[in-house]
């Protein structure tokens, strides 16, 4: 059941939880044009958005109707601009996604679907990367093919949004599990698992640590020398190298195929260590930096520079400073790696040679 609705259009970010944010809207509210975005999209001003429009899983823009997220560092940016959360229209707040927060929210104003809550439970796990295990981590859930399947590369952005924005109004009509088992969904899914393969490889080739990390404690996943963009998900390092603590993947960012010379840092923690005692914070580490921000299990942030000189040289401060950081953050029975080099590959696949 709709709410009456003045507003346009739904802005959201370009992942699972932002799809998922995005599908409950438009639910509420009966709105079907839906535009995808990331982050610096919404604090560079790419964009026009207006009081019409709502903002889902995205830093907050200058204006906009609604303003749903679930991102500390959002908020705090918004105390550095001196805005009150509390005056915004919307909810934002620390959680596990912001489909959590959008459901919440619109459940205390109209009837959703009750298949809709099936879908932000997955968001949950999904987006805070809550798994008890690798093995529990490697099982397919609807969310987890969904999920994968955003992982195929397209042609171009047009075609990447086309297929997010299905999926977004399949949600609003059928059950996840439904969603997942769609023929499209079921293809993409079965390329991802292929691609899979040459990941692994690309990440053995192309990971390593710290001289300083005397523990193995962080893999280091440099894709810095490509010249185009690999697809590759950094935590599948973890079963690479299954005694790591985190992934820090460093790569360039690339603009209509072009590479720059600005650097993404996206950095996550290991299911091992979320299921243990600690105090590492690497939406903490983003937000110290000033780089980024993130949860305590997982954040990212961006570095810009003018030559490719300069991105050597800031490409080895930040990552000696995120190290640093990582040290310097208290450790309450931590189980650390007691060897001085890193544990053998224990992926267990087939890697054809």
């Amino acid at each position: 059941m709709s709410l009456n609705s003045v507003y346009e259009k739904i802005i959201t970010h370009s992942d699972f939880d932002g799809i998922v944010s995005g599908a409950i809207c438009s639910v509420a509210l009966g709105i079907r044009k839906i535009y995808f975005a990331g982050p610096s999209t919404i604090t560079k001003s790419l964009i026009p958005i207006s009081e019409n429009d709502i903002v889902c899983d995205l830093p907050y823009p200058l204006s906009c109707g609604l303003w749903f997220d679930h991102h500390e560092g959002n908020l705090q940016e918004l105390r550095y601009r001196k805005i009150d959360p509390a005056t915004i229209r919307g909810r934002a707040g620390v959680s596990k996604s912001c489909a959590r927060i959008v459901f919440e929210y619109f459940s205390e104003r109209t009837r959703l679907p009750e298949f809709i809550e099936d879908a932000v439970k997955e968001a949950d796990i999904i987006d805070s990367f809550e798994y008890r295990s690798i093995e529990d981590w490697r099982k397919e859930s609807p969310g987890k093919i969904i999920d994968n399947s955003l992982n195929i590369k397209e042609s171009s952005r047009h075609t990447m949004d086309s297929y997010m924005r299905a999926i977004l109004f399949l949600l609003t009509e059928r059950s996840i599990e439904e969603v997942a088992n769609t023929p499209k969904v079921r293809e993409r899914f079965e390329k991802y698992k292929r691609e899979e393969e040459g990941m692994l490889r690309l990440i053995k080739e192309s990971s390593t640590f710290m001289p300083n990390d005397q523990n193995c404690e962080i893999v280091l996943l440099d894709l810095t020398k490509y010249s185009r963009m690999p697809s590759v998900i950094k935590n599948l390092a973890y079963l690479i190298y299954p005694d790591a603590l985190a992934v820090l993947q460093i790569s360039n960012l690339f603009e209509r195929n072009t590479k720059k010379n600005d650097l993404s840092f996206s950095m996550s923690l290991s299911i091992a260590l979320k299921s243990t005692a600690h105090s590492k914070d690497v939406g903490e580490i983003m937000r110290t930096l000033n780089i980024g921000d993130g949860h305590k299990g997982a954040g990212a942030g961006t570095v810009y520079s003018k030559s490719k000189q300069e991105m050597l040289e800031k490409k080895a401060l930040i990552t000696e400073k995120i190290f640093r950081l990582w040290k310097n953050q208290l450790d309450q029975g931590v189980p650390l790696i007691q060897t001085n080099t890193p544990q053998g590959y224990s992926y267990t696949g087939k890697i054809n040679s």
